[in-house]
């Protein structure tokens, strides 16, 4: 179901401009407004979806048939826990337990260093592709985010 009026519709666009046109400001503007306008339908897109979601759950809970499969499958999500619980307090597999977070952790570690020095390669080369040792053609790519300036001060 699309919920959107045709003003309320998003819209691709790229924005253009070399660095010393004196349209560089407009296009700044314009696209300061563009980047405003989707932070406001995404955030009444999420206030839709939570809606939408808060009716679904309800719907599920007042049906007795989907309830009686809840409590069971809780039940038995409890016992697969204690099992698994269980198991993962063996010797053996705790050491195993450990590697696992021990690799997974180096992991995230390299994964940070790699895009530290992919920026400074990009940065320095001008390059947004790199070739690895097996041939392979990456593109360097980044993913902006924009989060509110509160949460990330804590």
């Amino acid at each position: 179901m699309n919920t959107m009026s045709e003003e309320e519709s998003v819209v691709d666009a790229t924005i253009v401009a070399p660095v010393g046109d004196p349209n560089a400001a407009q296009v700044l503007l314009d696209l300061e407004q563009l980047i405003k306008t989707h932070i406001g339908h995404i955030d009444k897109s999420k206030a839709e979806l939570k809606k939408q979601r808060e009716m679904l759950a309800s719907a599920l809970e007042n049906d007795e048939t989907y309830r009686l499969h809840n409590e069971e499958a809780k039940k038995t999500a409890k016992i697969k826990a204690q099992t698994k619980y269980q198991i993962t307090q063996l010797p053996q597999n705790k050491q195993l337990a450990e590697k696992v977070k021990s690799v997974a952790a180096d992991i995230k570690e390299a994964d940070g260093a790699l895009s530290d020095y992919l920026r400074e390669y990009q940065r320095m080369s001008g390059a947004t592709e790199i070739e690895t040792d097996d041939g392979v053609v990456r593109e360097i790519v980044y993913i902006a985010k924009l989060v509110k300036k509160s949460s990330r001060q804590k």
